[in-house]
């Protein structure tokens, strides 16, 4: 009986709550990434160089960062259904507004705004599905949370580089087209958000009550059983060593992931593609990206292990980018480019498990927040050395060069953390 009831409400639940806050991230990456269609012509209309890009791209993380941890708790606070919807609403109009940038002070302003709007959404989300979901289903979960993001560019590059081709339409450019029409499902999303979402377990009405009732005392426990060891206060949670330590280890693929939607664009338009083609290749090694992403986090959860999960996903992305500033063709770029999505996105998952095997409470949500604030950091990082290379050089391998080193340091301070006394990193039991 018992399992039945568990097998029912986690089923509901997933199908609740999982495909709806799939389309916020998917909407919100795109809404994120999308600069690096635009920059295909937009760059060369506003006179921004490839330092000026790379580092008006990566000033966005800063407006996350200083923004991220307030943000969380105060979701934490009043409940994910008002504060994600002023999330998705204001980034909604920000990154509409990147349609009359003139030059790089706009630009800049602009793309730390879009941080500013949109920190917490992320670690929001994260928090979230730990008020649902017991610790042993939360890596798989959040894998099908966390391919919305692949899945933003497996759909939304096609999109965009078709958008693109309405260059001069009513007199308006294609970037500005591209801005304003990919902006437009944020703010509606957010009213949706409004009517949709949930806060908490105990408010589920689309649950029985012996299935909202089994659910709340789960968590209950989980909750209980952490007790002694977890962390819980707001200032534990931002002075835990153990939290700056994932901080760093997500800096490195922050900077991997951003590479990808922010560089990847003009990498693969070198060889001479027009935009529309541009969109539909990069399209490819995000599909298979989607795939490996989510068998990974069912065997991470399937045998209880994390460490390794994360060591070999940052090893294989930073081989990728390795190769990538070796490839001559686009073929061999492709092959490159998928190698670093399959990586940087099967990594997230057993990584994004691990904070709240020892956090929980206003430490989880200044926690979760403290590591997504500082780990995007290398986001801005990656981004600004790769812009500020491709101006010195006129390459972007010294750049790609880079964040494969960023994404191996992560790598070694993942295996460091498991062999620490403090590690949260132990096998969580399987289910049963």
């Amino acid at each position: 009986m018992a399992s039945e009831i568990q097998t029912r409400v986690l089923r509901k639940i997933t199908l609740r709550i999982v495909p709806f806050i799939m389309l916020l991230y998917f909407v919100a990456f795109i809404d994120r990434v999308n600069i690096g269609f635009a920059s295909l012509t937009m760059n060369r209309d506003v006179g921004l160089s490839p330092t000026v890009y790379g580092f008006g791209a990566g000033i966005f993380f800063w407006g996350y960062f200083l923004f991220e941890v307030p943000s969380n708790i105060i979701l934490h606070r009043i409940g994910a259904r008002i504060w994600i919807a002023r999330v998705m609403i204001t980034w909604g109009l920000v990154s509409a507004a990147m349609a009359f940038v003139q030059g790089p002070t706009s630009f800049y302003i602009l793309r730390f705004l879009l941080g500013v709007a949109e920190a917490g959404f992320f670690p929001g989300i994260i928090l979230y599905l730990s008020y649902w979901f017991p610790a042993r289903q939360r890596a798989a979960v959040t894998a099908l949370f966390m391919a919305a993001a692949p899945l933003s560019t497996v759909l939304g590059s096609p999109i965009s580089g078709a958008l693109l081709e309405m260059d001069g339409l009513l007199g308006i450019k294609g970037w500005q087209w591209l801005f304003v029409l990919e902006a437009l499902p944020a703010v509606l999303l957010g009213f949706v958000v409004l009517g949709f979402l949930t806060d908490r377990p105990e408010k589920a009405k689309w649950l029985s009550d012996p299935e909202r009732r089994w659910l709340v005392e789960t968590m209950n426990v989980e909750t209980t059983s952490k007790a002694a060891s977890a962390s819980h206060s707001i200032w534990r949670g931002l002075a835990d060593p153990r939290v700056l330590a994932l901080s760093l280890i997500y800096f490195g693929t922050s900077a991997g992931l951003y590479t990808l939607g922010v560089w990847a664009p003009q990498i693969i338009k070198q060889f001479g593609l027009s935009s529309l083609q541009v969109g539909f290749l990069n399209a490819l090694p995000a599909t298979a990206a989607v795939i490996a992403m989510i068998l990974w986090a069912r065997h991470s959860d399937r045998t209880g292990e994390r460490t390794w999960h994360v060591v070999w996903a940052c090893l294989i992305a930073a081989l990728g980018l390795a190769y990538a500033g070796l490839a001559a063709g686009v073929i061999a770029v492709l092959v490159a480019l998928t190698l670093v999505n399959i990586g940087i996105s099967s990594a997230k998952p057993p990584l994004w498990s691990m904070p709240t095997l020892f956090l929980s409470g206003p430490a989880a949500a200044a926690g979760i927040a403290t590591i997504n604030s500082i780990g995007n950091l290398g986001g801005f990082a990656g981004l600004a050395m790769i812009g500020w290379i491709k101006d010195q050089t006129g390459s972007f391998v010294g750049g790609l060069y880079f964040v494969a080193g960023l994404l191996v340091l992560s790598a070694v301070l993942t295996l460091l953390l498991s062999r620490a006394k403090t590690a949260p990193i132990e096998p969580v039991p399987q289910s049963r």
